[in-house]
């Protein structure tokens, strides 16, 4: 049975539109608390932390309005990385946490990521078990008046954020004559990332720094490289960070201003790891993960596993064979020995900690040839559309075309109204053709 309410990432929409609205996160909040408060009888605690959207300012105090409903004592974060939550969930020994965000998309879209209280996302069972909730009596999930749970900020969440990011890492460890330009993509990274790269004594030359609610992922941030290429460009850095909305993904950009993605940060961190004798059990990719990575890994004897497209997916399978390296050619990566879901902020102190010894970015980051890959992402009124006739005669097409050539990919996106068409081949006609094919019957 599918999901009603949540995607490959959460809860995730357009605002007051749909389910993202103060009603809905009322019941949200209402249903996730009723379960979690079912699991444990003693102390009653949900954490909330959030991007920079102005809606945020609509969407939260409805979502406390629920938690405190069921008897739910709330601490509110402010604008924090989606992983900062995750880890402070964890500490503070929460009942869950929630982030309220729509990680890279644009301001108008909002949404929510829960965490248990070990930190990880919730799997598809549990999902379903709080929908079941959702839809529920109202009246069945209050609490009686005198048992309603209470209201606290904490102010100094970042800080925390960043003594357990810095504590993963040698206390020798520093940044001391290195250049780094960062882009916070006017998102929820923007206070803490500049902040900890400065008290390891980097020079940081940042943007996206400056959020008003309406410029979260405009023309900034991950999905957003250009950015990034050109302060690199500009201050002539050793490295660039580019960060998306909530921080949970990084594009890097080298000292030449080449950009790196996600597959050549893993590629290189699972090499490091397995010689330093870090690396445990292999890595887990996703469908996105590049034909090049897969065949690098393969040379090197890494065992390499793919999941379904979402962090979430990825983290499952490498619980589930006990890997602790893996991620998505998007920046999202999970670093199993220091965290539970992705974090951009961590994976960049990772890679500046393997340039420490003065080696450049351009030459620790260049690890595979890519296959060359083309992806389009078609805007759709409904996705149900990939399931088509048509749509599926043209799908079966391409993939027989390309067969042993290359591969083809076409998915709904769990967190866009959009079809997304991957194709990867070293015949760039063969590649084009086979992308037009599947285009064709979409749009």
């Amino acid at each position: 049975m599918s999901k009603k309410y949540f995607g490959t990432d959460g809860i995730r929409g357009s605002v007051n539109t749909g389910n993202i609205n103060g009603e809905m996160f009322f019941k949200f909040g209402l249903a996730a608390g009723t379960y979690f408060k079912n699991l444990k009888k003693s102390k009653q605690i949900a954490i909330i932390a959030k991007d920079t959207r102005l809606s945020g300012y609509t969407l939260e105090p409805a979502l406390v309005s629920g938690l405190t409903s069921t008897g739910m004592n709330v601490y509110t974060l402010g604008p924090l990385p989606t992983n900062g939550l995750a880890m402070l969930t964890k500490s503070m020994r929460a009942n869950l946490g929630i982030m309220i965000t729509a990680s890279h998309n644009p301001y108008y879209d909002n949404g929510l990521k829960l965490f248990g209280p070990d930190g990880l996302k919730l799997s598809d069972k549990i999902e379903k078990k709080i929908e079941k909730l959702i839809d529920s009596k109202i009246s069945k999930n209050l609490s009686k008046p005198r048992f309603l749970g209470r209201v606290k900020r904490l102010e100094d969440a970042n800080d925390k954020y960043i003594k357990i990011l810095k504590n993963n890492f040698p206390k020798k460890f520093n940044l001391k004559g290195i250049k780094i330009a960062i882009d916070c993509a006017n998102g929820a990274g923007y206070k803490s990332a500049p902040k900890l790269l400065r008290s390891l004594g980097a020079k940081v030359y940042e943007t996206g720094t400056s959020p008003n609610g309406l410029n979260i992922n405009y023309k900034c941030g991950s999905t957003f490289p250009k950015k990034i290429q050109l302060l690199v460009k500009k201050h002539k850095v050793n490295l660039g960070i580019s960060l998306d909305g909530d921080a949970d993904r990084v594009i890097l950009s080298d000292e030449r201003a080449n950009i790196i993605d996600g597959d050549q940060i893993i590629a290189m961190l699972a090499s490091r790891w397995k010689i330093k004798k870090i690396l445990k059990g292999g890595v887990i990719g996703t469908q996105m993960s590049n034909y090049g990575l897969q065949n690098y890994f393969q040379e090197h004897q890494i065992k390499f596993l793919r999941s379904n497209v979402g962090d979430r997916y990825v983290k499952e399978k490498m619980k589930k064979n006990n890997f602790n390296l893996g991620g998505e050619q998007s920046g999202h990566i999970i670093l199993g020995k220091f965290a539970t879901t992705g974090d951009g902020l961590l994976v960049a102190l990772e890679v500046l900690f393997s340039m420490r010894k003065g080696k450049k970015a351009s030459k620790l980051l260049n690890v595979f040839k890519p296959v060359p890959q083309i992806l389009e992402n078609i805007t759709v009124k409904n996705k149900s559309i990939i399931n088509s006739p048509k749509c599926k005669k043209a799908i079966r097409l391409a993939s027989k075309l390309i067969k042993n050539k290359g591969r083809m990919l076409v998915r709904k996106s769990g967190t866009e109204p959009k079809i997304r068409i991957m194709g990867e081949s070293e015949n760039s006609t063969l590649l084009f053709k086979c992308i037009n094919i599947v285009k064709k019957s979409i749009s």
